[in-house]
């Protein structure tokens, strides 16, 4: 179980129009612009913007895995801890955070969790 950050970025740079930007003790995914993601490699976890409803289902249900990150603009962010989630759930997560903040013109035709775990 887990999934190693080399595998998060092989799915993460899948997306189209993904763009990376690197700090000094993070990275933000972004598309269109607009941040859908983050990952610090010191800890493992990524951020990736969900519904405020999907947030809390997530950290209720296994809160040794994902945490409230923040809440903006109507959405929750949540960290997940990469060695607790399976390639298939991470896949589904990342694109949902990224189809929340896709210009419409890329979401008519989003790629699938399923293309992203095989990228």
């Amino acid at each position: 179980m887990g999934v190693e950050i080399e595998r998060f970025l092989r799915l993460v740079r899948a997306l189209p129009e993904c763009e990376a930007k690197e700090a000094e003790r993070y990275t933000t995914f972004r598309v269109g612009g607009k941040p859908f993601g983050y990952l610090w490699p010191r800890t493992a976890t990524v951020g990736l913007k969900q519904t405020l409803l999907e947030q809390t289902a997530l950290v209720a249900e296994r809160p040794e895995v994902f945490e409230v990150q923040f809440t903006a603009g109507g959405f929750g962010w949540v960290v997940v801890h990469l060695d607790g989630i399976e390639l298939d759930e991470l896949s589904e997560l990342t694109l949902e955070a990224w189809y929340l903040t896709a210009p419409e013109e890329l979401t008519a035709a989003p790629p699938t969790p399923e293309s992203l775990a095989r990228a």
